[in-house]
């Protein structure tokens, strides 16, 4: 594969990782954990308190912006009038209290598992940096990335290449040297704007 193609997971069966490959990158929400079911009941429930609507296909539409973002978008397409910081810190607070029910998607955490040590790896994800944390160590693979990349961190969020070249300054790898894991298109345009080659993971078995 070349720089910025994409894998699907219609290929293969196994995640093979090419030999040039210096870095590994992660999204979070939806790649090494299996949180979307979750984050999409804390919209509908945090947009239901101002009567808005949150059909699930703009939902996946919306995938790697940052939560306050996404609320201006919805105020600025159909006239809404929701507080972002106030809406954005309840639909976090809503999904943090079932946080404890996530489980790994276990074909990406195997990788994580077997390149511990082997290559740097970073996670570079649109949400909060509180949120990945908690989410990585309730699943145990907190301590196996050297960077950890959120919406704090950068200014232009996904499709922007921003928060995939930070993390791959911040693991001292070229990023044509990277291989980025994602399961959104925001996500796989932007790390396919870093340069990176991409794996899909949206047709993963998840367990």
């Amino acid at each position: 594969m070349r720089r910025g193609d994409v894998k699907s997971w219609h290929d293969t069966d196994m995640i093979e990782i090419p030999s040039h490959i210096r870095g590994l990158v992660f999204d979070c929400d939806g790649t090494i954990a299996d949180t979307m079911p979750a984050h999409y009941r804390s919209w509908t429930a945090a947009l239901g308190e101002h009567g808005v609507e949150f059909p699930e296909a703009l939902f996946y539409e919306f995938g790697g912006i940052p939560t306050p973002r996404i609320i201006e978008i919805l105020n600025e397409r159909h006239g809404h009038s929701m507080p972002v910081e106030e809406t954005a810190h309840r639909k976090e607070l809503l999904f943090e209290q079932t946080l404890h029910e996530v489980l790994p998607i276990e074909p990406v955490v195997e990788v994580i598992k077997a390149y511990d040590g082997r290559l740097p790896m970073a996670v570079a994800t649109g949400g909060y940096r509180h949120i990945a944390t908690k989410t990585l160590k309730l699943l145990g693979l907190f301590d196996k990335f050297q960077a950890l990349v959120c919406a704090e961190d950068i200014q232009n969020p996904k499709p922007a290449p921003d928060v995939f070249l930070e993390a791959a300054r911040r693991i001292g790898v070229d990023p044509a040297l990277c291989m980025a894991f994602e399961d959104a298109n925001l996500g796989v345009q932007s790390a396919t704007a870093a340069g990176m080659l991409v794996v899909d993971v949206r047709h993963l078995p998840k367990g």
